[in-house]
């Protein structure tokens, strides 16, 4: 504003100087004009009245108030006065706005935060490092989850992938992290758990509508896996070994009849568990990411963060830039060995299923 004013007065002052000859009171309209660019509506409207009060009191010194010549530099001072107050005052609202909307977005950012938590580095026993990726721009989670809780029957683990996209899918990912955080300190095994969750998901989802999801309950040197239609997770080691179930349930939502497996888990062996976004990503040419030889080397890295952000890093390579998938990734590691036995490869990367 202050500059506005001085502009005003040295046009004024030149134009006052240069006597009659000289018509400068058109060039008033540049104060208001540089006000509307960061003052409120009020203050660019001061500054145009006190243009048109300068153009006044030079046509008056200069005895040139009636001509034609300095008519038109009021009107022009008069008109811009008006045009930079209506800009000021847009301007002015839509900067309020925006304001409004960052602080939405930061509202919305909380809400998003508070849904998918964070996992913490270490729980019961255990390392955890984590990445996710949602395909919407701008946002955090999309309808991929993921979530650890430390129970009286030890840490568990779910992760999972609601179909769709979009706030619907998100709204569907907040009911499955519901229904989860609501059972699983109650349910007795993951059997249980699974179905409890099912049952507590059945009234929110649609005749069309499921969820693939994979549940994990930790032990020294195993770790027992219930699989509802998700991606079997990974264990690695000297050698990726899928933990495939031998008879897999369908997702949530489609009345699943799950059972439970048992895996050996070593102290020098890691488990990753991901949503489809890893193994579906697409390069150029159409070719899926593989869990390959170099996936291993790079899960093998001494740090958890380390490992996980390369394997971060390799399929954002594959898919080059072109990510339409939510990807969520879990990798874990027992801190401390409490079998012997666990430190052998079992001919078989899952046991029976648990009776």
């Amino acid at each position: 504003m202050g500059f506005a004013l001085l502009t005003s007065l040295v046009i004024a002052s030149a134009d006052v100087m240069l006597g009659p000859g000289v018509h400068l009171a058109g060039l008033l309209i540049a104060g208001p004009l540089i006000a509307s660019a960061r003052s409120v509506a009020a203050r660019t409207a001061m500054a145009g009245i006190l243009a048109l009060g300068l153009a006044t009191i030079t046509g008056v010194l200069e005895q040139t108030l009636v001509t034609a010549d300095h008519l038109v530099n009021t009107v022009t001072v008069m008109a811009g006065g008006v045009f930079a107050t209506v800009a000021a005052h847009v301007r002015g609202r839509r900067e309020g706005e925006l304001s409004q909307l960052a602080d939405l977005s930061k509202v919305a950012e909380v809400a998003q935060r508070a849904l998918l938590r964070p996992i913490p580095a270490r729980v019961g026993g255990l390392a955890f490092a984590h990445r996710y990726r949602s395909a919407a721009r701008g946002a955090l989670i999309g309808g991929d989850l993921f979530d650890v809780a430390f129970t009286p029957f030890g840490v568990r683990l779910i992760i999972g992938d609601v179909k769709g996209k979009g706030l619907q899918a998100v709204s569907q990912a907040a009911d499955v992290l519901r229904s989860f955080r609501e059972a699983v300190f109650h349910a007795q095994d993951l059997v249980d758990l699974a179905k409890a969750m099912d049952r507590r998901l059945g009234g929110d989802l649609g005749e069309e509508d499921f969820v693939t999801v994979l549940l994990a309950e930790f032990a020294p040197g195993l770790v027992r896996l219930v699989n509802c239609g998700h991606h079997p997770p990974v264990r690695i080691g000297h050698r990726l070994d899928v933990l495939c179930a031998p008879d897999p349930a369908p997702p949530l939502g489609l009345d699943p009849e799950p059972t439970m497996i048992t895996a050996i888990v070593g102290g020098n062996q890691r488990l990753l568990f991901y949503t489809d976004g890893l193994v579906e990503a697409r390069d150029p040419g159409g070719e899926m990411f593989a869990l390959d030889e170099r996936v291993r080397a790079c899960l093998t890295r001494p740090q958890l963060e380390d490992a996980l952000q390369g394997v971060h890093d390799m399929v954002l390579e594959h898919s080059r830039g072109d990510f339409d998938d939510d990807l969520a990734l879990v990798l874990c590691q027992p801190e401390h060995d409490h079998s012997g036995a666990a430190q052998a490869w079992p001919r078989s990367p899952v046991t029976e299923p648990a009776r």
